[in-house]
């Protein structure tokens, strides 16, 4: 009775721990603190900028990509582009290679005649990038997705930053813009991008430890950049968190917004998250140590936002299967009775009632949410038993994304 019951609140402490009070820790961590300083004035010298971009059968979005980093409020001199096809079967070879002479200058375009993966892609890219501008604290390396589309003023609120020497690593606000697919769970995935942008942009200020970017458009100091060792799925969390691994200070700016387009599939939502969380579970091999507690911050982050997240399905199958012995095993006890219903109603019948109620049209909130939810803990639980299993290539097919 005793062990189920310690088992059981350690479970349902964790998940709330997570996902209500860190939040709220967050905040009153980050209440009162100023805004980051200093930063670059657009009048003053603005670091050099390499953008490295990897890109597989992007030729739906590819000119658009292009097109918004070109249009942005950089000077043109500090900028360059560097883009590697992941040896493409579509148009983006071709597409690129119009802009690259138009624009040769500022684009330098590799087609690679053989599948690597984005990690592998990004670190050629990278070694180009320092052979034409040194590796130096004034070298920022901006690593972006070719479908997430940068705003007019994306480049400069990304680098303007890091006239703070401290400062390794700054993510952007990705915003999704509305679409039609109200009958997926786009919706439920834009709340959830939105409430980790808000999440991560409070680390930052409360800490300068923002603990991941969200990977589709961040900045990091070329000085603080690592290669990604092969076999590793997740790259942007794994540079992001070497960066801190190296004392620097990883931070999130609001203003720096790009655009990305959600996927409405729940399959293509639970594949891409499968293959994250395998990739999560890679990096949490590598900087455990991180979690030690005289880390600091970093660890008390990393723990709550992150690695709790990660055994979120562990904690509810634990608290599951140790409610049911305290409901049942040991007496009538009406308490975890009630729980045990409770539980077995929101893991079992809400997803259920979900699927019916879609199938007439019908959209509820709370039942999409909480089918949302498990869907991407089961795909947490997935992806912890592939990497078990060990990740055969870190080559990945893009998510099929909501585009005419």
């Amino acid at each position: 009775m005793i062990f189920s019951a310690i088992i059981f609140w350690i479970s349902l402490t964790a998940l709330f721990h997570s996902y209500l009070l860190y939040p709220l820790i967050l905040k009153l961590a980050a209440a009162g603190k100023k805004a980051h300083a200093p930063v670059f004035d657009r009048n003053e010298l603005l670091p050099a900028v390499s953008i490295l971009m990897s890109a597989y059968n992007e030729e739906k979005v590819i000119a658009d990509k292009l097109n918004s980093i070109l249009a942005n409020n950089y000077p043109a001199e500090k900028l360059k582009i560097f883009i590697g096809s992941d040896c493409s079967n579509d148009r983006t070879d071709e597409i690129i290679r119009s802009f690259a002479e138009k624009h040769p200058e500022i684009i330098n375009f590799t087609a690679f005649d053989k599948r690597q993966g984005k990690p592998m892609i990004i670190n050629q890219l990278s070694e180009l990038a320092f052979a034409q501008q040194a590796k130096s604290e004034q070298h920022i390396l901006i690593i972006t997705d070719a479908n997430v589309m940068l705003g007019p003023d994306t480049i400069f609120q990304l680098c303007r930053h890091f006239k703070d020497r401290k400062i390794a690593v700054v993510d952007s606000n990705i915003v999704n813009p509305d679409n039609k697919a109200g009958s997926g769970i786009a919706k439920n995935e834009k709340r959830y991008i939105s409430r980790e942008v808000i999440l991560k942009h409070l680390e930052g200020k409360a800490w300068g430890a923002m603990i991941g970017p969200l990977g589709g458009c961040y900045a990091i100091r070329s000085t603080y950049f690592t290669a990604v060792p092969k076999g590793f799925l997740v790259d942007d969390f794994y540079i992001a968190m070497k960066a801190l691994q190296k004392g620097g200070k990883a931070i999130n700016e609001l203003e720096a917004i790009c655009f990305e387009d959600v996927s409405s599939r729940i399959s293509e939502e639970f594949r891409r998250k499968t293959r994250i969380s395998s990739g999560n579970f890679a990096n949490l091999s590598v900087f455990w140590p991180l979690l030690m507690p005289w880390k600091g911050a970093i660890a008390f982050a990393f723990l709550s936002h992150k690695v709790l997240r990660w055994f979120g399905p562990f904690f509810i199958i634990a608290a599951f299967i140790a409610n049911i012995f305290l409901a049942f095993s040991f007496g009538a006890n009406l308490f975890y009775q009630i729980l045990f219903f409770t539980q077995t109603f929101g893991l079992f019948a809400v997803p259920l009632l979900d699927f019916l109620t879609g199938l007439l049209g019908l959209h509820l909130a709370p039942f999409r949410y909480i089918t949302y939810f498990l869907a991407m803990n089961a795909a947490l639980l997935k992806g912890f038993f592939n990497y078990l299993k060990g990740v055969r290539n870190n080559v990945w097919q893009p998510t099929q994304r909501n585009i005419n």
